[in-house]
This record gives structure tokens, C-alpha cells and sequence, in this order.
């Protein structure tokens, strides 16, 4: 019987939209609040998305290099399994399962919760457990909670029958959420009820850190923020032509959704001062209230709150063809390499990501997740690129014209921005920090243990 593979379906469009779907998400939508208290000033809080902006794109650059040279599915895995061995492409893989995907999609559903909440209060992911006792301990099972994981199952049983039809509904959400950012930047210029004055009210600071080193740490929020500029490289061994699907998509999509993360922390600022906005989660839903009034904050803030079931939906997709490709290689669990037979979806390694996702919905919480994910991915993504240097230098591999201009700048960039970041982070943020360290080093107990070849 022939086994069956993953189907080349993917155009430029659909993998756009994972890109644009993956970034445009719980980041915007829940962040510059934070920023607004750690940083104090307007300026400061619009220019540090102009920062990330720049960092990500030159990521961008050296990804598509190396989805070029090697279009597979799989992301980071395969870029770090052919620079760097096969253990550092199961660590990256290991950390993409728990960092990569599953927080994000759990902090996702927990955003979708909170805006939700705006219309029934009862589901806010800071309300009561259940009578249960479910909340008590480490687990925080309250309305809200369990709403997250009801979406999160949701999108990973559509994944499961097909891809085309996730591919659909995932062109649906998106174009759905860029139409409302776009008209509420229309709107929030033309009648919006805010204020130029705003971008000179300076705020109170909340940190007491040093600006530059409270800058670095909280650009682990504005990376979180533009994570999924990557995306596209997921699904490579599902794209009818990678070699120009994989370029074309990764900058498409990062230069779209950097130009609208710019202006839309404008709005932001334009309808709110900064003090009022320092710790706010569902930031896009008070500027919309101050812009529009309750009546068309409440339209934007429902809408603004499906589109982070489009960031749940591509991570959903993404995700899982991560662990297929680990586990094809024997350095995951072999039924992570399943097809199913019908719908040729890799349906048991999305198994596995809804239920790692459920499990850290119940346990986590929004700010934690988010600097989890932040040191973990940033890490993984400077080491990703260090090994494009690496991979330079192979026999026949394909150099871009774009990286070449002014080599070594793209890398450089990149990797000098992570590292300052993560020198930062760990030492003001030790106890997220730490836990992905313990992540990777569980993950590399567990490769040697399990899944090393003799």
C-alpha cells in the first residue's frame, strides 16, 4: 500500500495569507498596552514597531534564502537539521511544539476570550473558576479558559479533514481582518473621536529599569508581536512552486503587516493617552470604544475579535506539518508521520498540538506565555540564520540577490538584535527565561534518551 504524502495545493496567496493571518494577531491586538507603561513615551511605543519592523524583515530575507535551497515543510527543523545536525533541528522542532505554536495558539484563544468578554463579561480569562475547584493551583479553568480550548478544538477538527478547506476559511478570516483594520484606520482618521494632542503626553513609567534596557525586553513584545513572519516556510512541501511562492510570500506578507502595525499603534495613540492605555489587554477594543463611542467600539471589538480566530487558524495549520516533518525523520513520535488516508492531512500531529494547547490555555498566563514564547523563539530563529551564513557555503546553493546586497547586513542585523534581546530578557525576565531553557534541555534529554540514531 503507498503511503500517502502531503499535497502541493499551496499557492501565493494562500501562504500570503498564513503569513499575514500568522502575524496580524494577539500581538497587535493586546501589547501596546504593556509598551505604553514600560516605555512612556509615544514616540517611543510607535518607533519600537518601526525597530521590529526592520529586525523582521531582515529575518524575512535570510528565511527566504533558505526556503528556497530547501523547500520542505518544516520550517525551522529542516533549516537547523541541515546547518547545524540533527539535534539542533530536533530542539527547534521540540521548542516550535511548545514555544512555536501551542503558547501562541493558547494565548490567541485567550485574547479571543477577553474580547469576547467585552459583550459577556462571564468569560474573561481573569473571571472566577468554576465551582470545580479548577481554579485553584496551578490550573485557571474559569469560562473564559474553556471557551479557548472549545476554539482550539474547533480549528484543529477542520484541519483534520482537509487542508483546502482550512486554506479557505483561512482566506475568509484574513481578508476579514484586514478589511476591519483598514477601515477602522479610515475611520479613526475621518471621525474618530481622538486626539493629536496625545502624541505629546508622556505617561508614567511602570518599569524601573533603564530605558535602553527596558527597550531591548520589551521588544520580546514587539517580536511576539510580528512572529509568523516565518510562516510561509511551514508549509513548503505543500506550495505547486516554492521557489517563488516562498519569497514572494515571506516579504508580501512581513512589509504588509509592518506598514499596518505602524499605523494602526498611530490609532492607537491618536484615540488614548498612554496612561490610559498602560496594562490594557484588548487594547483594540478600548480605542475603538474612545474613537467610535459604545456603539462602534462594540462592531469593531466583535470583529476585531474574530480576527484572532484567523491567528488561531494559520497556527493551527502551520503547526503540525512541524512535527510531521520531525517525525518522518524519526525524531518525533513515528504517529506524528501519519497521513490520513481520506483527507491527507497529517491529523495526529495536530492531535497533539490541540492537546498540548489545552493544556497550557489551563495553565498559563497571557503576560507569562507571551515572554515564554518571546525567549524561545528568538533564539531559535538567530540560530536559524547563523546557519544560512553556515549553509553559504555549500555546493550549489542558491544566494539571493537580496541578501547579497550589502552582505552581511541581513544576518547581522538579525542576530545582533536577538542576542541584545535575549542578554536583557534573561536577566529581567529569569523566571520565563528559564523555562525555556528547561524546555530545551528536557528536549535534549529526551532526543538522546528516544530519538538519536545510533
Amino acid at each position: 500500500m503507498t503511503q500517502p504524502t502531503l499535497r502541493r495545493e499551496l499557492k501565493f496567496s494562500h501562504a500570503t495569507a498564513i503569513v499575514v493571518a500568522n502575524m496580524i494577531g494577539t500581538g497587535i491586538f493586546t501589547t501596546t498596552g504593556f509598551l505604553a507603561g514600560d516605555l512612556g513615551r509615544p514616540s517611543l511605543v510607535i518607533g519600537i514597531w518601526v525597530v521590529g519592523a526592520v529586525i523582521a524583515v531582515a529575518g524575512c530575507l535570510c528565511y527566504s534564502e533558505m526556503g528556497v535551497n530547501l523547500p520542505e515543510s518544516g520550517g525551522e527543523y529542516i533549516f537547523l537539521r541541515e546547518a547545524w545536525g540533527p539535534l539542533w533541528g530536533f530542539l527547534s522542532g521540540w521548542i516550535s511544539f511548545f514555544a512555536g505554536f501551542s503558547a501562541p495558539i493558547a494565548a490567541a484563544a485567550l485574547a479571543f476570550s477577553e474580547y469576547f468578554s467585552h459583550f459577556f463579561p462571564a468569560f474573561s480569562i481573569a473571571a472566577p473558576a468554576s465551582a470545580a475547584g479548577s481554579g485553584q493551583g496551578i490550573f485557571h479553568a474559569g469560562p473564559g479558559q474553556w471557551l479557548a480550548v472549545g476554539i482550539v478544538l474547533a480549528f484543529s477538527a477542520i484541519n483534520v479533514a482537509g487542508l483546502r478547506p482550512a486554506a479557505r476559511l483561512q482566506n475568509l478570516l484574513t481578508g476579514l481582518k484586514l478589511g476591519v483594520l483598514l477601515l477602522f484606520l479610515i475611520m479613526a482618521a475621518a471621525m474618530g473621536n481622538g486626539s493629536a494632542a496625545h502624541f505629546s503626553q508622556a505617561a508614567s513609567r511602570t518599569s524601573s529599569h533603564s530605558l535602553p534596557a527596558q527597550f531591548a525586553v520589551s521588544l520580546v513584545f514587539v517580536m511576539f508581536g510580528y512572529s509568523g513572519w516565518n510562516a510561509a516556510t511551514y508549509v513548503s512541501g505543500e506550495m505547486k512552486t516554492p521557489e517563488s511562492t516562498i519569497p514572494a510570500s515571506l516579504v508580501a506578507g512581513t512589509l504588509t503587516v509592518a506598514a499596518l502595525y505602524v499605523l494602526l499603534n498611530v490609532a492607537f495613540v491618536y484615540a488614548m493617552p498612554l496612561e490610559s492605555m498602560k496594562g490594557v489587554v484588548a487594547i483594540g477594543e478600548a480605542s475603538a470604544g474612545a474613537l467610535f463611542g459604545g456603539r462602534g467600539g462594540n462592531l469593531f471589538s466583535a470583529i476585531m475579535s474574530v480576527g484572532l480566530l484567523s491567528t488561531v487558524s494559520a497556527m493551527v495549520i502551520a503547526g503540525p506539518r512541524v512535527y510531521f516533518a520531525m517525525a518522518v525523520d524519526g525524531c518525533f513520535f513515528r504517529t506524528a508521520a501519519r497521513i490520513h488516508p481520506r483527507w491527507g492531512t497529517p491529523m495526529y500531529a495536530i492531535v497533539f498540538q490541540a492537546l498540548a494547547t489545552t493544556l497550557m490555555i489551563l495553565t498559563g498566563t497571557f503576560e507569562s506565555l507571551v515572554y515564554y514564547i518571546g525567549f524561545a523563539l528568538i533564539f531559535f530563529a538567530a540560530l536559524a540564520v547563523a546557519g544560512m551564513i553556515r549553509l553559504r557555503a555549500r555546493e550549489g546553493w542558491r544566494k539571493l540577490a537580496v541578501v547579497n546586497f550589502g552582505y552581511p547586513i541581513a544576518p547581522a542585523l538579525f542576530i545582533g538584535a536577538s542576542a541584545w534581546m535575549l542578554f536583557y530578557t534573561s536577566s529581567m525576565r529569569p523566571k520565563e527565561s528559564g523555562l525555556g531553557l528547561l524546555t530545551m534541555v528536557l528536549g535534549a534529554v529526551l532526543y538522546f534518551w528516544r530519538f538519536r540514531r545510533p
